[in-house]
């Protein structure tokens, strides 16, 4: 299986597919070229034009203006709406992916006060601070300063909005390189419900204006195409257009969608282009947030098996946007992946796993009822079985943990055994520390392994042993504790017993 490496998005988390899945999946359901199976499943970009046979001209550098300062009160939450996950990764995760994926740049997040968090979450992206939220075009100006001399287009997107996929940007910066040179493209959608939607009114294949819902004619409102609020511009035009955009309605606020007017009054042409419905949800609340993970998990459950995955019960099977699956894999029921897991082909996992920042080989047999944390790496053909728990630990191939047992911090050699209730007792309250056990080693049930040990290729530790030292190959580690029999004493011990109970008046306690 080879990995082909598709962007690198926040904190350096890198987002993979199969290349032999992405060539594989059916048009409906193909995803946004950043990220294994996310995002919309819509038409695939245009191939760019021949400039040599086309007249077209090379594509415009683009740069990406990122809105990300709205407060989220319907969320009810100290955390900032645009860091609230859809997949594993924060909302404001997935339209970074994506715009990098199409190297633009730079890439500019506009906050609003308190919101550090966010900063640190987009770096290195730069941040702009907009200190008074007085609307979407106030918004966009504060980035013009952290822009620079950039003299490339703008695309400007939401970070509550986190489907819209590289393929309808593209489909954007093509509409850009179109007949006329647009200087100012509109991303529409047509919802089922275009009701509270601002109107798009298009006449021979140009925008002439966004008309909102409120201040639409009855023909106008009628109109099914609807303004997702994303535009692309051309910079020189867009910094002259929101230099004259003023405040003069109800809320006092400075509107992008004025750009669209006073482009066309200064004799420039403006078109729109449209997305499909799904890719245009945006998040305001925790039930929208619920629909949109909904939706992607949806997307990738289809995609995973589309490309060679059996999920024994689809809908009991979550996936992080990250999460990168081979072939021939089985999932059973009620299985979640964190972000960073990595299954190659011909892995198994049983039913009520938890598997977050791991790496399962091929072969390899989880659970069921396993828990893997980060920096676990499960062998090629190991087991790991029920109730077992396994954090920044190892298994080499063939390796065996199967029962209701803890291995953290620590590397577990190619075909040992692991025996039911074994603890590597990796932290002294101060520090964690390491246990090495060899190749072909034999762990006895409910043992012990006080870290920092090693216990050797071959060697073994007898039931219920505490190993606070060493154990070289092949030897016997064990307590020297023997075991005393006393014949007779059960039924001895149970025949006084009853004597006393019979002499209370057989009443139990």
């Amino acid at each position: 299986m080879t990995w082909k490496v598709l962007a690198k998005p926040l904190g350096g988390d890198t987002f993979f597919m199969a290349e032999e899945q992405s060539r594989s999946i059916p048009a409906f359901i193909r995803p946004a070229p950043h990220v294994i199976f996310r995002g919309s499943f819509s038409t695939p970009p245009p191939p760019d034009p021949d400039p040599m046979t086309s007249g077209a001209s090379f594509p415009t550098p683009t740069a990406a203006v990122i809105l990300a300062a709205g407060s989220g009160t319907r969320m009810k939450s100290a955390l900032p709406k645009v860091l609230h996950c859809v997949a594993g990764v924060p909302m404001v995760g997935h339209v970074l992916a994506t715009v990098t994926s199409l190297e633009m740049d730079p890439v500019v997040v506009v906050i609003g006060p308190g919101m550090e968090a966010v900063a640190k979450a987009v770096a290195p992206h730069e941040t702009a601070l907009q200190s008074d939220r007085l609307g979407t075009g106030h918004a966009v100006m504060q980035a013009k300063a952290a822009l620079g001399g950039f003299t490339g287009d703008v695309l400007i997107a939401y970070a509550d909005t986190p489907f819209v996929s590289a393929a309808t940007m593209e489909k954007m910066r093509a509409a850009r390189r179109g007949p006329g040179n647009p200087a100012v493209v509109v991303l529409g959608f047509t919802p089922e419900d275009p009701a509270a939607y601002g109107r798009l009114v298009m006449k021979d294949g140009k925008l002439e204006r966004i008309v909102e819902a409120k201040d639409a004619t009855p023909d106008e409102r009628a109109i099914g195409f609807c303004n997702s609020g994303i535009m692309l511009a051309d910079s020189k035009v867009l910094w002259q257009a929101l230099a004259k955009v003023g405040n003069a309605n109800a809320k006092g606020e400075y509107y992008l969608t004025d750009v669209v007017g006073l482009a066309r009054a200064a004799g420039h042409i403006c078109t729109a282009v449209e997305g499909a419905a799904d890719e245009l949800m945006g998040v305001n609340s925790r039930a929208e947030l619920a629909v949109a993970e909904a939706i992607l998990q949806n997307k990738l459950r289809a995609a995973a098996m589309e490309n060679g995955v059996t999920l024994r019960d689809p809908a009991t099977v979550y996936f992080s946007a990250d999460t990168k699956l081979g072939k021939d894999i089985e999932i059973g029921p009620f299985t979640v992946f964190g972000p960073g897991v990595t299954v190659d082909d011909g892995a198994v996992i049983k039913g009520f796993c938890h598997i977050e920042g791991a790496h399962i080989a091929g072969g390899a047999l989880v659970g069921p009822y396993a828990r893997l944390r980060p920096g676990a790496s499960i062998g090629a053909d190991a087991h790991v079985g029920n109730f077992v728990e396994i954090k920044n630990a190892a298994l080499d191939a063939g390796a065996k943990v199967n029962h209701l047992s803890y291995i953290g911090d620590a590397h577990v050699g190619a075909k040992a055994n692991v025996g039911a209730g074994t603890i590597t007792a990796n932290y002294d309250g101060f520090n964690k520390s390491h246990t090495e056990i060899g190749a072909g080693a034999s762990i006895g049930s409910n043992s012990v392994l006080v870290a920092p040990v090693k216990v050797g290729a071959g060697a073994m530790t007898g039931a219920g042993a505490v190993v606070r030292n060493d154990v070289p190959a092949d030897a016997l580690a064990l307590n020297s504790s023997r075991q005393e029999t006393k014949d007779g004493f059960a039924a001895a011990y149970r025949q006084r017993k009853q004597a006393e109970k019979a002499k209370k008046g057989g009443k139990g306690t």
